[in-house]
C-alpha cells in the first residue's frame, strides 16, 4: 500500500502529547469526509474505526463524520450528532413532486438541509436542464418544513444546484411576491427576473426573524460579472453563451430591486454567486450568514469537543490534493487537530497534485487505499474493506503509534 509520510511541518508537541498519555487508554478521533461515489462520511468513519480497533483493540475510538457543506452534509451531521431524519414533500427544480430528506440535531433545535435534495442538478436529466426556467422553490419549501419542526437554527448546504434564479423561487415559497411592472407575479426561473419591478414582503412569515440561518458556502464568487453565478456555473447547468448573458443581466436586476426594496446590498458579497445566486437570496430574504462550508460543518459535528485528550486523529476523503488543504473538511480537521497538538493521519483513495501542502497543517502521513496488487477497480468494488485495510496500515506504520 502506498504509505507516503509527510515529514515537513511535524509538530514536536504532538509527539510529546502521545508519549505522555501512554499510561491511559488511547483515544483516537476518526473524522473523514465522504469518499465520493463510494462511501458516505459515516460509512468511511465506521470502516476506519474498524481498522483502528484491529491495531488498538483497547482504544477509545470516536467517530465524527464531516463534510464541506455540499452533498453529504446532512448525513455527516446527523451521524456525528446522533440526530434523526425527516422528509418533506417539495417541488423539484422543474416543478416535479419529490420527497426531500433533511436532518434534525441537538434535540431538534438545529435543522440541516441541502439545496441539492430539492433543487439539485442531478434531479433533472441532461436533456431538460435549462437554468432560465429552473427554480429554487422546492428549496424554500424544504427550509419552511425545517422551521415548522421547531428548529431555531438551520444549517444549509447549497452545493449542486440546477438553478440560476438568485434564490427567487425560494423567496416565493417563503411568502414573498416578485412582481412585474403590471403588478403581476413573475414566472419561476432565472430569466423572468429581467422583468422584476418590485418585491412584496407582506406575505413573509415574520416567525423567520427568530431563526438563525447559516449557509455552508465554499465559493467566493460574486453574484454577477465574469466571476459571477451565471458566467462560471451557468454552462454546467445547460446555459449557452446567450443564456449566460441573459441570466447575468437578470441577476443584476434582482440585486438592484433587493437593494431598493429590502435595503440589502448583495451583489458584491463573497459567495453571493453560490448555487446560481442562492447565496445572495439567502442573505436578502432570510438574513442568512454565509460561512466557509468546512468550518461551519466541522463546528456543528462537534470535532473540537472530541479532540480533548485525543492521542491521534484520522481523517480522509476520496482524492487528496492541494484543495484538501484549502477549504475541504479534512484540511479543516487537520488544522484544528494540529492546533490542539494532536497528530493527524490522512487516508485517501488517491493523491493529486499539491497534496504535500497538508504537511503545513500537521498531517504526518498520507496513506492511499490502492497499493501494489490492489487496483482501483478493486478499491471501488470493496471500498469499506479497502479503507479498513488502509487504516490498519496507517496505524501500524505511523512512527508515533509503533511500540
Amino acid at each position: 500500500m502506498d504509505n507516503a509520510g509527510v515529514t515537513a511541518g511535524v509538530n514536536p508537541a504532538s509527539s510529546r502529547h502521545l508519549s505522555t498519555n501512554l499510561g491511559r487508554r488511547m483515544k483516537v478521533v476518526v473524522a473523514p469526509n465522504a469518499f465520493k461515489g463510494t462511501l458516505s462520511a459515516a460509512e468511511a468513519a465506521a470502516a476506519i474505526a474498524r481498522g483502528v480497533r484491529e491495531v488498538f483493540p483497547d482504544a477509545e475510538v470516536i467517530e465524527v463524520p464531516v463534510a464541506d457543506g455540499g452533498d453529504g452534509t446532512v448525513d455527516a451531521l446527523v451521524s456525528a450528532n446522533r440526530g434523526e431524519y425527516r422528509r418533506a414533500e417539495v417541488e423539484g427544480p422543474l416543478g416535479d413532486p419529490l420527497s426531500a430528506r433533511y436532518g434534525l440535531i441537538e434535540s431538534g433545535l438545529i435543522a440541516v438541509v441541502e439545496l441539492a435534495t430539492a433543487s439539485g442538478l442531478t434531479l433533472i436529466p441532461q436533456s431538460r436542464r435549462d437554468p432560465r426556467t429552473t427554480s429554487t422553490f422546492g428549496f424554500g419549501q424544504l427550509l419552511e418544513a425545517a422551521r415548522r419542526e421547531g428548529a431555531t437554527t438551520i444549517i444549509a448546504g447549497i452545493g449542486g444546484s440546477a438553478t440560476n434564479d438568485g434564490g427567487a423561487g425560494m423567496a416565493l415559497a417563503l411568502g414573498y411576491r416578485l412582481l412585474d411592472t403590471a403588478g403581476l407575479d413573475l414566472r419561476r426561473g432565472g430569466a423572468a427576473l429581467s422583468r422584476l419591478e418590485r418585491i412584496d414582503s407582506s406575505g413573509f412569515d415574520r416567525a423567520w426573524q427568530s431563526v438563525s440561518v447559516k449557509v455552508a458556502c465554499d465559493v467566493t464568487n460574486p453574484l454577477t460579472g465574469p466571476q459571477g453565478a451565471s458566467a462560471v456555473y451557468g454552462p454546467q447547468k445547460g446555459a449557452d453563451a446567450d443564456a449566460v448573458r441573459e441570466l447575468d443581466a437578470a441577476l443584476g436586476r434582482l440585486a438592484e430591486v433587493i437593494e431598493r426594496d429590502l435595503g440589502k446590498r448583495v451583489a458584491d458579497i463573497p459567495g453571493a454567486g453560490a448555487a446560481g445566486g442562492t447565496g445572495a437570496g439567502l442573505v436578502a430574504f432570510l438574513d442568512a450568514d454565509l460561512v466557509p462550508g468546512a468550518r461551519l460543518v466541522v463546528d456543528a459535528a462537534g470535532l473540537d469537543a472530541a479532540l480533548r485528550a485525543a492521542d491521534l486523529v484520522i481523517t480522509g476523503e476520496g482524492r487528496v490534493d492541494e484543495q484538501t488543504a484549502y477549504g475541504k473538511a479534512p484540511g479543516e480537521v487537520a488544522r484544528r487537530a494540529h492546533a490542539a497538538g494532536v497528530p493527524v493521519l490522512l487516508l485517501a483513495g488517491s493523491k493529486g497534485a499539491g497534496w504535500e501542502a497538508l504537511s503545513a497543517l500537521g498531517v504526518t502521513s498520507v496513506v492511499t487505499v490502492t497499493e501494489e496488487g490492489v487496483n482501483l477497480q478493486q478499491a471501488l468494488n470493496e471500498p469499506e474493506r479497502m479503507l479498513e485495510r488502509a487504516a490498519v496500515v496507517a496505524c501500524r506504520t505511523h512512527p508515533w503509534t509503533r511500540k
